[in-house]
């Protein structure tokens, strides 16, 4: 998987928001200089981010955005997702037909590895990335077990009961955010990538 431009600029940019945030909203020509972003580019990923309420806007002198939401209640999955970013490592997009109408042989382990990449980001509020503090702060602050976020579901045997995926239907991942504080995203991420896939399309 490449997370592209569009996922890239739309993290970036609603993180400047949850900075810069105060008693006046934040302009984009505001943000664009800082972030050296195009205006034009800030517009069209700012539409869909409304459009998800993730982002609210204010018109009139000295309007802008602000965030719909508390910084820690705004996740990097929601935004990635918010403007037509899919986390996906598979061809097929999930579908399953990657390989004459039909799954590839790693077709579980690329669903396994979306859906744990989705868990990573959708447990990381903008919160947690403002108090991680400047980029050259301790990279070690959002690191992540090996041991437990990446263990295979069923102790690495298949489930013989589920015809696409190997994930458990309700899996919990563990990772470390800002030293002591720990992040628990409880659910079945795939169905929650896909409910986002249908509001963006909506």
């Amino acid at each position: 998987m490449r997370l592209t431009t569009k996922g890239r600029y739309a993290v970036t940019a609603v993180l400047d928001l949850a900075l810069h945030q105060g008693e006046r909203p934040i302009s984009l020509a505001d943000i664009a200089e800082r972030q050296d972003i195009s205006l034009s580019y800030l517009e069209q990923l700012f539409s869909k981010l409304r459009k998800r309420a993730l982002v609210i806007s204010v018109r009139g002198p000295g309007g802008g955005y602000r965030l719909a939401r508390e910084p820690s209640a705004i996740f990097v999955a929601e935004v990635i997702t918010a403007v037509d970013e899919h986390i996906d490592t598979t061809r097929c997009k999930g579908v399953g037909d990657c390989q004459d109408s039909g799954p590839c042989l790693t077709h579980r382990l690329w669903l396994d590895l979306s859906d744990r990449i989705y868990c990573y980001l959708n447990s990381i509020s903008l919160q947690d990335l403002v108090d991680r503090g400047p980029p050259d702060a301790d990279p070690g602050d959002f690191s992540v077990d090996p041991a437990s976020a990446f263990k295979p579901p069923h102790g690495g045997r298949s489930d013989t009961n589920s015809s696409h995926s190997s994930v458990p239907r309700s899996q919990s991942v563990s990772e470390s955010v800002s030293g002591s504080k720990t992040a628990q995203l409880d659910g079945p991420a795939r169905q929650a990538r896909a409910n986002s896939r249908a509001g963006a399309d909506s």
